[in-house]
């Protein structure tokens, strides 16, 4: 059994029931959820160890975020308690040409208000295999670009391998602010996990002959994203999420990965999507190939698992992806009919 550690923060999520407007609900859903919070429930899933790190207050509402976590095996013993808040995010779910929508209010919560000298890596690394983070958590401002900076090291000088979703967030911070950070923390990064828009975002690096908002993407244009993206930083393996959206209920989705050391470039099954909730659907993406990569799969096995693990996601409420091993294999195999298991 591998050990993962994962960093970021953990919220509230808050969301009207159905497919309301914020303006018309009069009540909200309630759940939890955070990029890499999700990342260590799809590899507990799996059977591994994920530890997940940040901070969160010592009140009820804080307990009941590290609750939502224990329940599904996740290790809580390395976050820290302390602050005021915990951030929230309000989630407008998109219906048919309606897109979804996302209002943060995350400011002055316990982590983005965090100490980098609040978190131990040494000891929290004891025994890790892997290290996972998202461009999302160094958004939330300097304190976390350095805590991020003193994990990358402190993994490295363990040998822990170490994967970085870009996830650029247009609501954190801008371009410029997210090019120097992740400049400077993608140096320490083994696997890269971006997507159609945020190696241009991030790094200026995109693909050819593609339009997101046509739903239209050029597979052979990645391949080159991801050896300038291999090539700038010295990664070992690049995967990028191919997302072509159709609407808000349809898109096609599939990913490419890149393997440096063999020049490998896989690109997995295309899969029709009929969305339930997209919210977690690259964290999905991120966890399988964790997973993948740590217990053996080629690079083509590794990106057919990740996709068909965040394929499963997208039929799945809420944040945290509930799909298992088998039922990740089974779909990566080719059974994707949806027929009654009796």
């Amino acid at each position: 059994m591998a050990k993962i550690v994962t960093f970021g923060e953990l919220m509230v999520r808050l969301q009207p029931y159905n497919y309301e407007r914020f303006v018309q609900a009069d009540h909200l859903e309630f759940t939890f959820g955070g990029g890499e919070a999700n990342v260590a429930v799809s590899l507990a899933n799996y059977g591994q160890e994920a530890v997940f790190v940040t901070k969160l207050p010592a009140h009820a509402i804080g307990q009941a975020a590290v609750n939502s976590l224990r329940r599904y095996g996740v290790d809580t013993t390395k976050i820290v308690r302390g602050g005021d808040r915990v951030g929230i995010y309000y989630n407008e779910k998109g219906a048919s040409q309606r897109p979804s929508v996302c209002i943060y209010d995350r400011a002055h919560s316990a982590i983005q208000e965090s100490d980098p000298a609040d978190f131990d890596w040494d000891a929290i690394f004891e025994g890790a295999d892997w290290f996972h983070f998202t461009g999302i958590t160094p958004a939330l401002g300097p304190n976390l670009v350095e805590a991020c900076k003193q994990a990358c090291i402190a993994a490295k000088a363990r040998g822990v391998k170490i994967s970085c979703d870009l996830n650029y967030r247009g609501k954190l911070w801008t371009r410029a602010q997210a090019r120097e950070a992740m400049t400077e923390l993608c140096q320490y990064v083994d696997v890269c996990i971006s997507n159609e828009e945020d190696a241009k975002d991030v790094f200026g690096i995109e693909a050819e002959h593609t339009d997101i908002t046509a739903g239209e993407l050029n597979k052979e244009g990645y391949k080159s994203v991801a050896k300038q993206l291999a090539d700038k930083f010295g990664f070992e393996k690049v995967a990028i999420t191919l997302r072509e959206s159709k609407s808000a209920f349809d898109n096609d989705w599939s990913a490419m990965l890149y393997d440096v050391k063999s020049g490998e470039y896989c690109f997995s099954k295309l899969y029709h999507l009929h969305i339930i909730d997209r919210i977690g659907g690259g964290d999905s993406f991120g966890g399988g190939l964790i997973y993948a990569l740590l217990n053996g799969y080629d690079t083509q096995g590794a990106v057919e698992f990740a996709v068909a693990a965040s394929a499963l996601k997208h039929s799945i409420e809420g944040d945290y992806n509930f799909a298992t091993t088998a039922e990740v294999e089974k779909l990566a195999g080719g059974d994707g009919s949806g027929r009654v298991q009796r």
